[in-house]
This record gives C-alpha cells, structure tokens and sequence, in this order.
C-alpha cells in the first residue's frame, strides 16, 4: 500500500490577512528590529554597556596615535671602529702603514623617539614605562625649546664632524705625530674687549708673546689670567702678523678670563683619516673613534680579539668628556657582544647599579687611560683597571 506524502506547508500564495486588531510578525519585526524568533531583544543596560565598550575603544585608539609630550630613550645601535660599514672600512687611513686587528672597538649610541618633527605616541610610550632598558622624559628635559628638527640634525652633524677631527689630533698626538694646528676667530661677543678689535679670519697664533698649540692651550692660559687685563693677541690678519691689544672679561661662576671670541681649530694632519658612518650624530664617539685609530696605526693587536664598547668626548687635550644616555648605552653593549665597556670617570655615578649582566666596566678620564684599558683587556688583564664605584 502506498501512502500519499504530507502536503508541503510552504506556498507562494498569499496567505490570508491577519484578524482585524491584531499584529504580523513581520509588522513586529519592523516596529522591533530585535524580536526574532529565538533571541530576546537586549535591555537598556546592556545597550549601554556596549556603546560605553565601544566608546572606550575609540578614545583609546585615538590616544595610541596622538603625540604625547614625552621622548623615549633606547639603546641605540652600535658600529665596530675596526669594522666596516656597507663594505666599506669605517676608519679609512692613508699616508701611513695600518694593521688588521682580531678584536672589535665599538661605539655605542642612544635613540631618542619624540621631539620636534618625530613625536611618540601613547603606545610608545606605556612600552617605554614597561621596558626597563628605555626611559621616558619630558620631551623639553631632552630637546631645547623652539628648536626645529632641521636645527637639531644640522648641530647633530657638526658635533660628530668635530668629534671626528678632535678624535684624529688626539690620536695620532697620542701616537707620537706633529699635528699643526690653526686658530681662527669666527666671531666676537659685542660685549667684550675683542669687539672692533679681532675681526673673523684673523688667525690667533699666540697670547702673550707664547704660541699657542691649540683652542685648549688658549683656554687653559685664560683661566689664570684675572678679567680686566690688557692683553696681548699675536693675529696674522691677510696675511700680515699684527699685535692686538684686548682686555679680558669676566666669566661667570669660574676662575680666570675670556677674550670673548669663537674660534675655530683647523689640523694639517700627517695622515689621512676618513671615517665614514651615516643616521648617527652628535660628539659622543670621539673616545671609541680615537681608539680605533690607535689600533689601526699600532703593528701590536691592542684589542686582540675582544670585543669592547664604550663611549666619551674626546677633546684635543685627550680628554675624556661625559655623556648622556649612559645606562642605554651598556644595554646596547651587551646586547651586541661586547664583554666590556669603557666608561668615561664623569659618568661613574650613573653606572653604578646599572651594569648589565655580563659586562665589565673600566672607568677611563683620559685617551692614555681608555688606550692602556683596551691593551689590558686585550692581554687578559682587565681585573687590573679601575671600575666605577659607589660614591
């Protein structure tokens, strides 16, 4: 026996129009987007919660976008001295013989996020908070005021060219060469005895009667020298030699005198020194740099075979500078494999209880001191050297 199937339910007629004074679902759903079958229509609560969720979503991914008023320190990327750069050896020197070495001298740097032209945002910033090895500052305790960004990289530039050719002088006095320096004035203060006296292009050559060997000399003789005295400034002014006559003044807070002329050192070296690296400005590689110079010019492998990083002014009398940014400095050290790490002494106090794991300190004041380090942690003695201590 067959059956016969159920009717199919469905159909494409219309069906019959609903009893006066009542409602259609589909009227319902119109009226009530939310009231489907199976699913309760959300209360005013819930509405509420929602739209809030939203709302906080939104501000917080606007404030993750926004600049902040902060800057972020990092360890920066570090350049091996005796290394190269695209191929290209980082310390180039002709007019002398050099020598490969199996060691690694490496500078290191600090990046710096916000400031003029490259602000952070909030999300930089938390990461900033949470990473131990950053620091975030005020960005007005980092970067001067009403100072552009163009301003800021042009002045980075000049610092490092300056601490390329105070690196080279120290160096190579260091290593026993006659390097000729010139002095030039470039401007004088209007408030000083030099006013209307030097004028820019004058060559300084000597205070007194006494050559003067270089801008440091000049300094150091003023400090000794009482403000109000008539002093006598050798110049060779288009290429004549005259005696000027300038009363010193005052300096403020500080023993001696001043002329109140910017001067500017130009070298006649004996050898040929480029050094070649780009994206890193500023004056603190000059000790790393002078280092580098050192063991390309020194037939014995100074470094031998270790690998040191460090940081430091360098000036022209050999001088070891402080810097800034010291403890990102060690973590970008150790980070990139050095062992040890020259300090300069100035900034023993902030390398105190900073000191990542697995890197050693020597505290250097002077270019012979960061050269006899680097000779001892070479011949593995570095036990013997002075480390920054508390106090």
């Amino acid at each position: 026996m067959s059956t016969q199937p159920p009717a199919d339910q469905s159909s494409d007629q219309p069906s019959a129009a609903p009893e006066a004074g009542r409602e259609s679902a589909l009227e319902r759903n119109l009226r009530e987007p939310y009231a489907l079958p199976g699913r309760e229509r959300p209360s005013a609560r819930s509405i509420t919660l929602g739209i809030s969720f939203m709302a906080t979503v939104l501000l917080l991914s606007g404030l993750a976008i926004l600049p902040s008023p902060y800057a972020v320190r990092s360890p920066g990327p570090t350049r091996d001295t005796l290394g190269e750069e695209d191929g290209t050896p980082l310390i180039e020197i002709t007019g002398a013989p050099t020598y490969e070495s199996t060691g690694e001298l490496r500078l290191t740097t600090v990046g710096v996020s916000g400031g003029p032209g490259f602000p952070v945002n909030l999300a930089q910033v938390v990461q900033g908070w949470v990473d131990p090895t950053r620091v975030v500052a005020p960005v007005e305790t980092v970067f001067p005021k009403s100072v552009s960004r163009e301003e800021l990289d042009a002045q980075s530039s000049a610092e490092m060219t300056s601490s390329q050719e105070m690196a080279t002088y120290a160096a190579l006095t260091e290593l026993g060469y006659d390097v000729p320096v010139t002095l030039s004035a470039v401007e004088t203060a209007a408030d000083s005895g030099a006013s209307g006296v030097v004028e820019p292009g004058d060559v300084i050559a000597s205070l007194d009667g006494e050559p003067l060997a270089s801008s440091e000399d000049l300094l150091e003789r003023l400090t000794t020298i009482d403000p109000g005295t008539d002093v006598t400034l050798g110049v060779v002014r288009d290429g004549t030699p005259t005696d000027l006559t300038v009363t010193t003044g005052a300096v403020e807070g500080q023993d001696g005198s001043r002329l109140g002329v910017v001067v500017q050192s130009s070298f006649d070296f004996p050898v040929d020194v480029s050094i070649q690296i780009e994206n890193i400005g500023g004056p603190s590689a000059g000790t790393m740099f002078a280092l580098g110079i050192i063991d390309r010019l020194t037939p014995e492998d100074e470094a031998n075979g270790q690998v040191i990083a460090g940081t430091g002014t360098m000036d022209l009398a050999g001088q070891v500078g402080p810097i800034g940014g010291i403890r990102q400095k060690l973590d970008g050290a150790v980070r990139d494999g050095a062992t040890w790490f020259l300090a300069p002494a100035a900034n023993c106090d902030e390398v105190v209880g900073h000191v990542p794991e697995g890197l050693q300190v020597a505290k250097v004041a002077t270019l012979a001191e960061a050269r006899a380090a680097m000779v001892a942690i070479g011949a593995g003695e570095g036990s013997t050297l002075d480390t920054c201590t508390a106090g």
